[in-house]
C-alpha cells in the first residue's frame, strides 16, 4: 500500500505546506475576455462573414440548401450598381438618415435644456417622453399607420378641420418618404433626450452662475458652454443614431412596404426585397445591399475614432 508522504515541519515542529504557484496575470485576463471573445466570434464575426460569402456567390434556394453555389465575385455588386433602384434608394436612404438624425439631435437637445430647468412635473414629464422609445416598433408603425389613413387617419381629420384637404401621406408617392421620416423621428427623440440629458447633467452648476454673474443671457451661455461642453456626447449620440437609423426597416416595411413605386425604399428595405420579398429571391444581390450599409456605419465610425483621437491628443 502506497504511503502518503507526511507534510514538511519547522524546526518548531509546525507543519509547512508547499507554496502555490501565482496564477499568471495574463492568462486571468485571457479568462474574462474568452466569453466576449466567443460572443463577438458567435454573433457578430460569424455572420459577416456569411454575409460577405452570399455577397460573392450565386446563391439559388437550391444551392443555399445544399451549400455548393459557385463563387462569382463581384458580379452581385456589378448587379447591385446597375440596378434602376440603387440611384433612388441610395438617395432615400441618404434623405432619411439626415433628415432624422438632424430633428431627432435638435428636438432631444431642446427637450433636454428643457427639463434640465428642474422644474415641478419635470421628472414626470420627461418619463412620459421616453414612451415612443419604450413601444415595440410595430406598435409604433402601426400607430402612425392608422393616424396618417388617407380615409380615417386623425392627421387628416384634424387637417379637414381646419380646412385643409386630406393628404395621402402613405399612398402618394410624394409623401411617402416624409410620413415615415415623420414616424421615425417622433420614435428617436426620446432617445437623444436621455442620452443629452445625462450629459447636461455633467456640466458644473458653476459655470452657468458665473457667466450670469458676467451679464450673458441663456442663448449666449448655451452657445458658450453648453453646446462647447456636450460635443463628446453629441458626437456619440449622433454616431448611435447615424447606426440605428441606416438601418431602419420595421418603420418603413410596415407603413409603406417601400412604395409606392418605390418612393420610400431605402437600403434596408430593399436589401430585404431582394433576398425575401420574391418568389426567385436573390440571396447574393440581398447580401450585397446589405454589406453597403455596414461598410457605410464602418467608415462613420472610423471617422468618429479618428476625430475622438484627434481630440485627445491636442
Amino acid at each position: 500500500m502506497t504511503q502518503v508522504p507526511p507534510p514538511r515541519t519547522d524546526s518548531d515542529g509546525a507543519s509547512q505546506e508547499a507554496p502555490r504557484r501565482p496564477v499568471s496575470p495574463q492568462w486571468a485576463a485571457w479568462a474574462f475576455l474568452a466569453p466576449v471573445t466567443l460572443y463577438l466570434g458567435l454573433f457578430y464575426a460569424y455572420p459577416l462573414y456569411r454575409n460577405l460569402d452570399l455577397s460573392l456567390r450565386h446563391y439559388t434556394v437550391r444551392s443555399f440548401v445544399r451549400g455548393d453555389a459557385p463563387f462569382t465575385g463581384l458580379a452581385n455588386y456589378r448587379m447591385v450598381f446597375d440596378d434602376p433602384t440603387f440611384a433612388p434608394a441610395l438617395l432615400h436612404t441618404v434623405v432619411f438618415t439626415g433628415v432624422c438624425l438632424v430633428f431627432q439631435y435638435a428636438i432631444g437637445l431642446a427637450l433636454a435644456v428643457f427639463f434640465h430647468q428642474n422644474f415641478r412635473l419635470s421628472a414626470t414629464l420627461r418619463a412620459l417622453f421616453l414612451v415612443p422609445w419604450l413601444l415595440p416598433l410595430i406598435v409604433s408603425a402601426s400607430t402612425w399607420s392608422w393616424m396618417l389613413n388617407s380615409e380615417s387617419g386623425v392627421v387628416n381629420a384634424v387637417l379637414h378641420a381646419v380646412g385643409i384637404g386630406p393628404v395621402n401621406w402613405l399612398t402618394s408617392p410624394s409623401w411617402s418618404l416624409t410620413s415615415v421620416i415623420i414616424a421615425n423621428i417622433w420614435i428617436g427623440v426620446p432617445f437623444n433626450l436621455v442620452v443629452l440629458y445625462s450629459g447636461l447633467q455633467s456640466i458644473p452648476t458653476s459655470l452657468y452662475e458665473a457667466a450670469a454673474l458676467d451679464g450673458a443671457n441663456a442663448w449666449r451661455r448655451f452657445w458658450r458652454i453648453t453646446f462647447p461642453l456636450l460635443r463628446p456626447v453629441s458626437a456619440i449620440t449622433l454616431l448611435l443614431g447615424l447606426v440605428y437609423t441606416l438601418k431602419v426597416f420595421d418603420i418603413i416595411w410596415i407603413m409603406t412596404k417601400g412604395g409606392p413605386a418605390d418612393s420610400s425604399t431605402t437600403f434596408a428595405t430593399w436589401s430585404y426585397q431582394l433576398g425575401f420579398g420574391n418568389l426567385l429571391p436573390a440571396f447574393g444581390p440581398g447580401a450585397a445591399v446589405g454589406n453597403l450599409l455596414v461598410l457605410a456605419a464602418l467608415v462613420f465610425g472610423l471617422i468618429y475614432v479618428r476625430v475622438q483621437r484627434k481630440q485627445a491628443l491636442s
